[in-house]
């Protein structure tokens, strides 16, 4: 046994850069950029989604995506100085769709006959709700209350959290390289070749070019591709479907952007408010509060940093509110959460450095000023960023799994909480969507619109159907007696900030703020 013996580690050991270390200006530019182009591909694809059931033009919809992009970079900045101070990219989050849907088909809206006026009425609409539903994510936050509630939390009810945070997004990877194999098939090879078969190959000196920029490498050799292939007419005559995810210039979004536009709060007009609407748009802040949590956790392990603490969870959760009231305000179209995708980058270029991701916020906020120029990068097929994810999300999957670590696997109590919780967390979502796609509403399908919509956005949630499954039977099968096989002599440390002495180096609030807003 003592040869096939691997001791628990609380930090990775083959990782280059923690949090608060920052590897040369040219690779830290280069690093944030690629940071930059992932996080295209979800900011694209909603508004590219919710926009046109809007009654928005190409026009409104490069707007859309310009202010989502440039929210993304003042809320990833805020957070990156102020909140949980992880290396975590905060952008648009797919919690608020099944909200926001239902906002979209109310009938009032419905009835206006004017596309233009029912988007900008909608988008009111959806910017109200976000305001208001902004202050449950605040409150609780700043309030402590998740901090609070993070007491029941230990390593293995947070493993099938964070490992569900990854696999509940596994129809956001290989269904969507499927629509299009002759760019997602050499993507997902490439990307995995260079970055593992060929990572110890440097042609230019000592830097692991391959490793550290993959992405950027994967995605121009495959974009130029792209490129040839619909100049070359190979999509000619396709289905329409292969067409939007194949094509370069499906989207019209180069056409349609402006050489020069300022994001603006208000910039729809003065929002407006229901309180079914607000309610509906509240499961989704709670949602997108137990996804951010889990990419948290995960974060802090690819950063080479301790657990964060029970205050910095709360402080991170309070900032994340203020980033779903930014988005209300600029109107964004959707709300926020910490971006999963490059909490996975994290670990595949093995630098967790904080610096790149808050230059990366800079490049969000710069290119989305620039409509022209960013609306180039936005044109990139969305099957190149599916395959990238099939990496990625599997990535922040296993490190979800490694919690298990500290726990005792030996134990049928845990094996059943684990399997339980992983197996309802992919199941009941699963059940819930397909009955949503086939049915043209959830399984919840009341006369109270607002009932239905909060309820059925929580199910869809895989990480949030994992917490309520793992946590609740954590909590109340043989607790006394299963302290160790939980982990929790490993887990009780970090719970508060003075519990370890590393916390005071990785969260610490810059400016000596700390003077001001002392850790509780």
């Amino acid at each position: 046994m003592a040869d096939i013996s691997h001791p628990p580690m609380e930090q990775l050991q083959d990782l280059e850069y923690c949090i608060d270390s920052n590897p040369p200006w040219i690779e830290t530019i280069l690093l944030a950029f690629q940071n930059y182009i992932l996080m295209l591909g979800t900011t694209v694809m909603i508004p590219s989604i919710l926009v046109p059931l809007m009654g928005g033009s190409d026009g409104d919809k490069i707007r859309v995506i310009q202010t989502s992009l440039f929210v993304s970079g003042i809320n990833t900045l805020l957070q990156a100085l102020f909140g949980t101070r992880l290396p975590a990219v905060v952008g648009g989050s797919f919690a608020y769709i099944i909200p926001i849907l239902y906002i979209i088909r109310d009938s009032a809206l419905q009835r206006i006959p004017d596309p233009h006026e029912r988007f900008l009425q909608t988008m009111r609409a959806i910017q109200g709700a976000l305001i208001i539903a902004s202050s449950l994510q605040i409150i609780v936050g700043y309030s402590q209350l998740w901090g609070i509630f993070s007491r029941f939390f230990s390593p293995l009810s947070m493993a099938p959290v964070i490992g569900l945070v990854g696999l509940g997004l596994f129809e956001r990877g290989f269904p969507a390289v499927g629509n299009c194999v002759e760019i997602g098939i050499p993507m997902v090879l490439m990307l995995i070749g260079l970055s593992q078969y060929l990572k110890h190959y440097r042609p230019f000196r000592d830097i692991p070019i391959f490793e550290r920029f993959p992405v950027l490498i994967c995605v121009t050799v495959i974009w130029i591709y792209s490129l040839i292939l619909t100049a070359g007419g190979a999509y000619n005559g396709r289905p329409i479907r292969t067409q939007d995810s194949c094509r370069t210039d499906r989207a019209n979004l180069i056409s349609s952007a402006p050489w020069f536009k300022f994001p603006y709060p208000l910039q729809w007009g003065a929002p407006t408010f229901d309180a079914g609407h607000t309610v509906a748009m509240m499961a989704a802040v709670l949602v997108s509060l137990t996804e951010s949590t889990g990419a948290y956790m995960a974060a802090s392990r690819l950063a080479i940093a301790t657990p964060p603490p029970a205050y910095i969870l709360s402080r991170g959760i309070g900032w994340q509110g203020i980033g779903v009231l930014l988005d209300g305000l600029f109107g964004t179209g959707t709300g926020s959460t910490v971006s999963v995708e490059n909490v996975g980058l994290l670990g595949l270029t093995r630098v967790g450095s904080r610096r790149v991701v808050q230059i990366s916020a800079g490049f969000m906020i710069f290119f989305s000023t620039l409509g022209k120029f960013g609306a180039v990068f936005a044109s990139i097929p969305f099957p190149i960023f599916a395959a990238l994810y099939c990496v990625l999300f599997g990535l922040v999957a296993s490190v979800g799994i490694s919690f298990l670590q500290f726990t005792n696997m030996n134990s049928m109590r845990n094996l059943i909480i684990t399997g339980l919780s992983l197996f309802l967390g992919i199941s009941v979502p699963q059940y819930f969507n397909d009955t949503l796609v086939s049915s043209g509403h959830g399984p919840v399908h009341t006369r109270a619109g607002w009932f239905n919509g909060f309820l059925n956005t929580i199910f869809l949630s895989p990480p949030t159907v994992g917490l309520i499954v793992s946590v609740f039977l954590d909590n109340t099968l043989d607790v006394e007696k299963s302290k160790k096989d939980r982990g929790m002599p490993w887990w009780v440390k970090f719970r508060t900030f003075r519990g370890d002495n590393r916390n005071e180096e990785f969260y610490t609030l810059p400016f000596n703020l700390n003077r001001f807003f002392p850790p509780t």
